[in-house]
């Protein structure tokens, strides 16, 4: 029935004259939620929409509802009365377009045979980054105590090694029972908004943000109020658009910092006034900063949470990045400040802690290890080190090409380039990166997939080697020297 339905949604398209972008154009108009990644699953037959989007179609393109949907024709080849069973309706507004539709292109792409350069996702060892030695060792020799459930919270050494983390920090009154480990922080951001958020709550997250946040507070029955990361103040919170978008439903903030996508390392005097922001209007700060460990040019990361003593905050943050280690899966949430006002959504997070028994056991193992021991990843983040110098080398490349323009990274493995859309004709930035993978064989996530509101952003992983980086940008600069979109 897909096939069918997305044969008569194109047929139905054509016959109007309508492009995709049409199509959000008119869905905006009516006050009608429909994303790109929506339409171009439709399109591409990959899924169809439930019944108030269906309408919507059937009525832009004045066609009848039931052949929009293939009814008739899908029922003769599967015999009358059959049930379907479809999707929850809670995914209908969820995108995580860094594993989405143009990757499933790429995928594609390598199935028939063709190289991809997979510069989408900041996973660091296919890039020939590897895990310190003496981790693996830890893990190897005690993996045979490792076979049983841990305490739901974690490992004791773990989350001891974590505590003394926070304190290093300067983030006061951390004990061994604020500490949950989590299968990587992914996990604990879900279950942090499970536990909190009632139909119609709100929750402030930066636009661009790591799209989980938006898709867990989604899915927990709330909604992600994005404010705006100023581009113009490398990429810092705009802490009066924050203003605006507080109300009485808001519950908390989100911060990412540093940032994914754009790199950013906030101040603390920026830091200071999220701190006041939270303190005025009584929320809760969930502090994302699991690229902590990975800063350059010495620059220092301050915990949000060390200047908030008296405001309630989640800090999130693991070992994935720092060492190098993202399929172990290995994350840690930590709350502190004024608990005693939380204690009834602690008592929830216990209640989530204890349902899924605990996280993954060998993983934690290595906690206190990876913590305590040798920082190799600092080797990688110096002058000389291969994060910095790829960092570096991609900044200015970017900046060099024609229409391109970039704000440098202080932190972690992303840039995230501006298009001078008037200079391409760029109006849908998802289609852009299907262009350029197809003629180009690099696989980018265009700025909407970070809930960027303009065409006009791209993120690069700029963990590969240098010489991969270049042969990358030439490919790119001479796409940039021709492309216009239609």
């Amino acid at each position: 029935m897909e096939n069918i339905f997305a044969k008569n949604l194109s047929q139905a398209m054509k016959a109007k004259g309508y492009k995709q972008i049409d199509l959000l154009n008119l869905a905006e108009k009516k006050g009608i939620k429909l994303g790109k990644s929506h339409i171009s699953q439709y399109v591409s037959g990959k899924t169809i929409p439930r019944e108030p989007i269906l309408n919507f179609l059937a009525e832009v393109l004045e066609v009848d509802l039931n052949w929009l949907k293939g009814k008739d024709e899908a029922e003769k080849k599967r015999g009358n009365g059959m049930k379907e069973f479809k999707k929850s309706m809670k995914l209908d507004n969820v995108l995580y377009d860094v594993r989405g539709p143009v990757v499933e292109e790429a995928a594609r792409m390598e199935a028939a045979g063709t190289h991809v350069l997979k510069l989408n996702i900041g996973n660091p060892a296919p890039f020939g980054f590897s895990a310190p030695d003496e981790v693996i060792h830890d893990m190897r020799s005690q993996l045979i105590d490792c076979e049983g459930y841990s305490h739901s919270k974690g490992l004791f050494s773990a989350r001891k090694a974590i505590m003394q983390y926070m304190q290093n920090k300067k983030v006061p009154g951390v004990t061994i029972d604020d500490i949950y480990t989590g299968n990587g922080v992914s996990e604990l951001i879900n279950l942090s908004m499970l536990a909190l958020l009632d139909s119609g709550d709100e929750v402030l997250v930066p636009s661009p943000d790591y799209p989980l946040w938006t898709a867990c507070v989604t899915l927990a029955g709330g909604k992600a109020v994005h404010y705006i990361c100023d581009e113009q103040a490398e990429w810092n919170p705009d802490i009066e658009d924050m203003k605006k978008k507080i109300n009485d439903r808001t519950k908390a903030i989100v911060i990412i910092n540093p940032n994914n996508p754009t790199g950013a390392l906030y101040p603390k005097e920026i830091l200071k006034e999220i701190v006041e922001l939270a303190r005025q209007h009584q929320l809760i700060i969930f502090a994302d900063e699991i690229y902590d460990r990975l800063i350059f040019n010495d620059e220092e990361h301050v915990s949000i949470a060390s200047l908030a003593p008296d405001v309630f905050c989640v800090t999130f943050s693991g070992l994935s990045k720092s060492h190098m280690v993202a399929g172990y899966r290995v994350g840690w949430m930590v709350l502190s400040g004024n608990k005693r006002i939380a204690a009834d959504y602690i008592e929830g997070l216990n209640m989530l802690s204890n349902m899924r028994l605990c996280s993954n056991v060998p993983a934690q193992s290595i906690v206190q290890t990876s913590l305590g021991g040798y920082q190799s990843v600092k080797n990688y983040i110096v002058p000389g080190g291969r994060v910095y110098e790829q960092c570096e080398y991609i900044y200015k490349a970017l900046n060099d090409i024609p229409g391109i323009s970039a704000v440098k990274p202080k932190a972690g493995f992303y840039i995230f380039p501006k298009l001078d859309v008037k200079k391409f004709n760029i109006t849908d930035d998802e289609k852009f990166t299907f262009d350029l993978l197809r003629e180009k064989k690099i696989l980018l996530i265009s700025g909407k997939g970070f809930n960027w509101s303009q065409p006009d952003h791209f993120r690069i992983v700029y963990l590969p080697r240098i010489e991969v980086l270049e042969e990358a940008v030439e490919k790119m600069r001479d796409f940039f020297s021709y492309y216009k979109q239609s």
